[in-house]
């Protein structure tokens, strides 16, 4: 029976895993949780979790982000299996590395029984391609959405989705419209697509479809924003709903997090601040005519289902705490710790080579921030620096006040200092169409259709990013580049696309002598980058984080990966560090304590020099701010009362 023909009515659906029988039936609802990196997506999606939960509905949660801190919120381990949490609770976190083993596992099986040694060989070679896991990764994802069959097990009321940072969860919700048509097209060809034979995968369409249709049912599926008060967030959320009804998603709603309760802001620095807040506050109810929850910033960090529970009372009465009882006992007598940041000058300085520095971490640290602080102090110091961002979420523009495009290009009022963003689209033009000329001379008629077809998968965008990032690694023409990256998990998946990418264009030809060279010259080229990567005189990796538990354990983790790939992390930064001078309450007290436990977990745990960023009392925007903030960077400021 051909595709188009099939009638969709799936009114229940099964997932099968380690620990139970999954159904999702034709009254699920779907919640998706996005925003700009850093703005309280977990904690929100954990709160409105635990809400379904007590509401006696049968909810699972899933998070879809590769640095996912699902299971420190609930201080439980989750990981990749449908977990029991609460009563009517369950979570699972979505691991590429096993949600590719377990797609290709499920192609090949039933190929092995039909298909000679020899044909099953070029198979797996071709399953281990990067498309693989961008696949796998949300065919794992749309699972939770719909399944090929009907099928008893537990019910699900409620599936919430804890995605990405936006950029990258727009990504996702676009794949099940790309990966359908990719299939479509291809059965029209020559049957082949970089993750299998469109024989293989002919059902994965008819999921894809599904998916694509309730992602647009405005009764079943809800895109809830979670954002902060303040411009780059507002900015962000913009786009993104507007990139969001572009691919059919009809039902969006806001959580404005974060928001400073007026009555602990008495000292002038955290007035300042409160104003700040209000006056977007005011834009986001002005520019989004929606539904609009708020949720007030807590003075300690949210880990744990008795906290949890005290989010969700709030935010779902809708009345969240919007005073704040100021003590005047004991607490306020706190003497603060002394800590004193390291000198990080000569780590970063550029010698006689090219020198790359990469700043990642969680979204919402401050990456962008400490990226663009950098390069000012490196460029006004003589330096010609180069300040680029590979984040699908970029706004490096918004904090220089200036328009950045994918050209490199000058930065005003600044000598030595250029700008550019890795423009994901433009990129991947670019990427077909060298890959075309540079195959047109060596391969015949019939095998440049089959590249043109490959070329039209949408894990083609990874490859022409990856690609695009690979040009400014090797450049010599500046003394200074700085990486602005993605957040945390997607910056790990780019470092590791050396290791897959070559094998891209040999997967759509045969093995003839042409191909090999043409990978032989590839492999080439990666290598060098990846030596270059390596070198602690040519490249400097720094995790950019706030001091609370879940971005000191991510970053953490992610460091203990990058040394497992050879690559060393040469300092820390913690950002948005609170001055004690300031904190004259309860509730700044409690929060500047809590950030000296983890200023010592910072130093304790990665044994690396950590330099400061302290929080000011305005975003940071323009030059004159840029310039402060460069300043307070590079100086052993001593935040001690």
């Amino acid at each position: 029976m051909r595709v188009e023909n099939l009638a969709l009515r799936i009114y229940s659906i099964t997932y099968k895993n380690d620990l139970m029988e999954i159904t999702m039936s034709n009254n699920t609802k779907y919640i998706f949780f996005s925003g700009k990196g850093g703005v309280g997506k977990t904690t929100m999606a954990c709160a409105t979790a635990v809400h379904y939960a007590n509401e006696n509905k049968k909810t699972l949660i899933v998070t879809t982000d590769p640095a996912s801190n699902l299971a420190d919120v609930f201080e439980t381990e989750i990981g990749h299996k449908i977990t029991p949490l609460l009563s009517n609770l369950w979570g699972m976190e979505i691991d590429p590395d096993k949600a590719t083993e377990e797609y290709r596992e499920r192609i090949l099986a039933t190929m092995r029984a039909v298909m000679p040694e020899s044909v099953m060989l070029v198979l797996e070679e071709q399953f281990n391609s990067p498309c693989t896991t961008e696949i796998a990764s949300f065919d794992r994802f749309v699972d939770f959405m719909v399944a090929e069959k009907e099928g008893k097990g537990k019910n699900y009321d409620v599936v919430i989705f804890d995605t990405a940072p936006t950029g990258h969860t727009i990504r996702l919700l676009e794949l099940p419209v790309d990966w359908s048509t990719h299939i479509e097209e291809s059965a029209k060809g020559q049957g082949n697509t970089c993750i299998g034979p469109v024989a293989s995968i002919q059902e994965n369409k008819i999921k894809y479809d599904e998916a694509t249709r309730l992602l647009g049912d405005a009764e079943r599926t809800t895109f809830m924003f979670v954002l902060q008060p303040e411009e780059t967030s507002v900015y962000e959320t913009k786009r993104s709903s507007k990139e969001l009804n572009e691919i059919g998603v009809k039902n969006v709603e806001l959580i404005i997090n974060g928001m400073l309760p007026e009555e602990v802001c008495e000292h002038p620095f955290f007035k300042s601040r409160f104003d700040m807040q209000q006056k977007y506050i005011k834009i986001i109810e002005s520019d989004f005519p929606i539904k609009i929850r708020k949720m007030y910033q807590r003075d300690d960090e949210i880990k744990g289902v008795e906290r949890i529970l005290n989010i969700e009372k709030d935010l779902f009465a809708n009345s969240a705490k919007q005073t704040y009882v100021i003590g005047s006992g004991e607490l306020l007598k706190t003497q603060f710790n002394n800590f004193i940041p390291d000198s990080i000058d000569d780590i970063i300085k550029p010698n006689s080579k090219t020198k790359s520095i990469f700043f990642t971490g969680k979204g919402g640290v401050g990456k962008t921030v400490i990226s663009v602080a950098t390069a000012y102090k490196f460029a006004t110091e003589g330096y010609k620096t180069l300040l680029l961002t590979t984040d699908p979420a970029a706004h490096i523009g918004e904090v220089l006040e200036q328009t950045i495009n994918d050209h490199i290009q000058k930065v005003e009022g600044v000598e030595n200092l250029w700008s550019v963003i890795v423009d994901q689209e433009k990129a991947t033009e670019e990427y077909k169409q060298r890959i075309i000329e540079e195959s047109k001379p060596k391969y015949s008629e019939d095998m440049m259709i089959a590249i043109k077809e490959e070329l039209e998968s949408p894990c083609t965008e990874e490859m022409a990013a990856f690609d695009k990032f690979m040009g400014y690694v090797e450049s010599d023409d500046y003394d200074f580049v700085v990486f602005d990256t993605a957040p945390t998990g997607h910056t790990l998946r780019l470092l590791e696309l050396p290791f897959d990418y070559s094998d891209q264009v040999s997967m759509m030809v045969t093995t003839n002598q042409k191909s090999q060279d043409a990978k032989s010259v590839t492999q080439k080229r990666f290598d060098r980058v990846i030596a270059r990567m390596k070198d602690a005189n040519q490249s400097i990796f720094s995790f950019v984080v706030y001091p609370e538990s879940t971005p000191v354990i991510e970053a953490y983790r992610a460091m203990l990966d990058l040394k497992e790939a050879g690559i060393e992390t040469q300092f820390v930064v913690a950002n948005q560090v609170l001055d004690p001078e300031y904190c004259t309450n309860e509730f700044f007290i409690k929060r500047r304590k809590m950030q000296e436990k983890y200023l010592a977990e910072i130093k304790e745990r990665f044994q690396l020099p950590v330099t400061i960023m302290p929080l000011l009392e305005s975003e940071i925007k323009g030059l004159n701010i840029i310039n402060k903030a460069a300043n307070l960077l590079f100086t052993n400021n001593v935040l001690v009362k």
